[in-house]
């Protein structure tokens, strides 16, 4: 990719999309007066637009997922060869890269043994609501289906996952939502006097912000409780890691009260913390993993739900109940290209240690931002694991006031004028859209680091002076 088009060629394609394409997350009324933004081509950290602008991806394709960067050939390869051999087949049948992938993944996951495919991060997760509602029926007398979900956290955009959605305004004007699922508490140390926990700090927070957790259980019944779902980083409620403490703590209440734990690694899962699972940072033993961005970085979709062999022989007892096995099929869970795309997407990490270089990375990338907080007051708090990381904007360091959405907005768009893209928290949580978000692929270098904190040191004295 040399960077130059004739921007006629793909005048065409602006107007079909403005004229067809209904894109995500976006208000399209500027694009009455404004082209939309057409991402032509990438290749490593980088993408072109097409006027031929390059930009260096800092969030991996937008939304946490291409770890392995772009214009991979032999994952492509991957993909095209199976898909000339075998491109789908319902899942009611095995494949080769699917009982392959599926092996490789378990050997990653000590403690889980079962995978269950389908395609996307939101339908994953529902796979595990829906399997904790038929276990409450064959075991508990229909008694423990409620599920217990952490404030600021997100599980997807389906009614039953954004049931179970700590955002607010992603969830506004969508109801009325799924019965029994509950919110539990935030465990953000950096807005823990939000919690009344002021005077608490590392595992004593970490403990009480766990506590809170059984509060919402004995307030509920643990006879009606059957799982908790949380994020093991919370992503787009702020990049949030738990406080020293935390895990230990939860395990022991969902052990407690027989309660499955659920851990969603949509975003956190293969690599983006330096681990194979965000979980794994943090010695958590989960019922009910699942994952979905960086299983094959965006080359093919594919996501799992992947449990423990005492959750999948649950569902073996259909002598006794004809009904009782998992009466679920997902279309899309049967393409061979996701598989085929995981093993190579999986290769090329072990073989080129990007699990190291995210641990290494991230360190840098932390360091960058730290020293950003010493310049900059606008910055009240920087966080993260690996390379996910978050800065949190506040109009006054003593009051952690978060600053305007719009100013958070700005920062992003003066970074996208520079050449580098960021995100940031958007309409997701009422009054606390103020988080920076950087998740670069996991291939990233000092110098693709360096150009990224210090697109955001000129965006910050430009925005805020």
């Amino acid at each position: 990719m040399d960077g130059t088009f004739n921007e006629n060629d793909l005048s065409h394609v602006v107007e079909a999309d403005r004229a067809h394409i209904w894109h995500h997350l976006i208000q399209h009324k500027p694009f009455e007066t404004n082209d939309p933004r057409i991402i032509v081509e990438g290749k490593g950290m980088r993408v072109w637009d097409q006027k031929g602008k390059e930009h260096l991806d800092a969030v991996s394709g937008g939304v946490w997922t291409v770890n392995v960067g772009y214009g991979r050939e032999s994952i492509c390869k991957a993909v095209y060869d199976q898909l000339m051999k075998l491109c789908y087949f319902a899942n009611t049948a095995g494949s080769i890269p699917g009982a392959i992938f599926a092996e490789k993944l378990i050997d990653k996951m000590p403690g889980m043994s079962r995978v269950y495919y389908t395609n996307s991060g939101s339908e994953a997760n529902e796979k595990a609501f829906k399997m904790v509602r038929q276990i409450a029926h064959k075991r508990y007398g229909g008694k423990k289906t409620k599920i217990l979900y952490r404030d600021r956290d997100y599980h997807g955009s389906t009614l039953a996952t954004m049931s179970a959605g700590g955002q607010d305004e992603r969830n506004a004007q969508y109801g009325p939502f799924a019965p029994d699922f509950v919110r539990v508490p935030h465990c953000m140390e950096y807005r823990k006097h939000e919690l009344g926990h002021e005077d608490l700090s590392g595992e004593a927070f970490g403990k009480a912000a766990a506590d809170a957790i059984e509060e919402v259980i004995l307030r509920e019944g643990p006879e009606t409780v059957g799982a908790l779902c949380l994020e093991p980083v919370t992503a787009g409620g702020g990049v949030i890691e738990a406080p020293e403490g935390y895990w230990e703590r939860v395990q022991e209440i969902c052990k407690k009260y027989d309660v499955l734990l659920h851990i969603d690694e949509v975003v956190c899962g293969v690599g983006r913390t330096g681990t194979w699972f965000g979980y794994q940072q943090y010695g958590i033993k989960p019922d009910f993993v699942t994952m979905a961005k960086g299983v094959a970085s965006g080359y093919a979709a594919i996501a799992c739900m992947v449990t423990t062999e005492e959750v999948f022989d649950m569902f073996k007892d259909d002598a006794a109940d004809p009904l009782g096995y998992f009466r679920d099929i997902s279309t899309f869970g049967g393409c061979t290209a996701g598989p085929a795309a995981a093993i190579e997407n999986m290769r090329i990490i072990e073989d080129e240690d990007l699990l190291g270089n995210c641990t290494n990375m991230g360190e840098r990338m932390l360091g960058n931002l730290q020293g950003l907080m010493e310049k900059h007051k606008i910055i009240g708090d920087v966080r993260g694991k690996g390379l996910f990381l978050g800065a949190e904007l506040v109009a006054d360091r003593a009051t952690k006031d978060p600053v305007e959405e719009k100013l958070v907005q700005a920062v992003v768009a003066d970074c996208m004028n520079q050449g580098v893209i960021i995100g940031a928290t958007n309409r997701s949580l009422p009054g606390r859209n103020n988080t920076l978000c950087f998740s670069p692929a996991l291939i990233a270098t000092a110098d693709d680091i360096d150009q990224i904190t210090d697109a955001v040191d000129g965006a910050l004295g430009r925005v805020f002076g």
